[in-house]
């Protein structure tokens, strides 16, 4: 059973004041916040100590919710997402000359994905939008699981919503669609 969301209205009405959230993913409770929210995203990065240039990864309920983010994609390869999503699979992409340097970091392209975690998914679906998502930790430390470890170690500035991580035991896998690199295995 689902946990239940948590007055969807007040989340996104913080999350677009720049808040920051701390949320179950596939395999660990991830940090997230809105993508358009620049201000929320070096929040994370500080909190992470994690330096900007290496990019984040964007969640999703669909890859509708990445659309402003990207180029569009060549037909070849929209016609082999079914393949990849939903499921552990991020997909770097092209990202539009529009798309933050906050979110890409020092690269022309975005990393991505669409989860298969249900609670992640509806918590996008009702939100009605991509998160930013990057794993509940400090740089180089392990990943928290729990909302409370969540709590504990970020304090009251981070929202952690009450759910369930995934039965994974490693982080997605990032490739390169178009290239075929795997850059995390």
């Amino acid at each position: 059973m689902l946990p239940p969301l948590p007055d969807i209205r007040r989340l996104r009405a913080y999350l677009k004041r720049g808040g920051v959230i701390a949320y179950a993913t596939e395999s660990c409770y991830g940090l997230g916040c809105d993508p358009t929210k620049r201000s929320a995203v070096q929040r994370i990065l500080k909190l992470k100590r994690r330096p900007q240039n290496k990019g984040l990864i964007l969640i999703g309920a669909n890859p509708d919710q990445f659309r402003r983010y990207l180029d569009p994609l060549p037909a070849s390869l929209a016609d082999r997402l079914d393949a990849w999503w939903p499921g552990p699979i991020t997909l770097l992409l092209s990202a539009t000359q529009h798309c933050p340097r906050w979110l890409r970091g020092a690269h022309s392209k975005l990393a991505v994905r669409v989860t298969a975690h249900q609670e992640t998914a509806r918590l996008c679906q009702h939100l009605g939008m991509a998160l930013v998502s990057t794993s509940a930790n400090h740089a180089g430390k392990r990943a928290l699981k729990t909302a409370a470890a969540c709590n504990r170690t970020f304090g009251p500035g981070v929202w952690a919503l009450p759910g369930h991580i995934g039965q994974r035991k490693r982080p997605s896998r990032i490739i390169d669609p178009l290239s075929g690199d795997v850059v995390r295995g």
